[in-house]
């Protein structure tokens, strides 16, 4: 168990640098060029991960909101004003309009559709 418990530890180390590596932004990344760091991650399995982990990557306080991305960071819907203005703007009143807009529409593909085939029946059974 013990083996294997050795020989899996740095596996894991060595795919969440690499794979952190890969997801962090450019500029984000410290000291060297983000392929060189993954390369490093590769050639270097626990060294290379450990270096990642200890000096390749910006890491902020834990205690800011959006996990120390700063302004630009994702905000959830509720809190997005922008979002919350997009729903005033499309109240009850603006769908009402456009549904109703939508059906006559359907409608009048339904009607056009349904004389279109009248018409062919009428012409097949004139002519059988």
């Amino acid at each position: 168990m013990l083996r294997a418990l050795l020989f899996i530890l740095p596996l894991a180390l060595m795919i969440y640098a690499f794979i952190d590596c890969l997801n962090t932004p450019e500029e984000e990344v410290k000291h060297l060029p983000k392929p060189v760091w993954a390369i490093v991650i590769l050639l270097f399995s626990i060294v290379g991960a450990i270096g990642w982990i200890v000096a390749g990557k910006e890491r902020g306080p834990r205690g800011r909101a959006g996990g120390g991305r700063g302004a630009g960071g994702w905000v959830a819907p509720d809190d997005n004003p922008e979002f919350l203005k997009s729903l005033k703007d499309d109240g009850p009143a603006a769908k009402a309009e456009d549904d109703d807009a939508l059906l006559k529409d359907w409608e009048a593909d339904l009607r056009r559709r349904e004389e279109e085939l009248k018409r062919r029946e009428r012409g097949e059974e004139t002519e059988g």
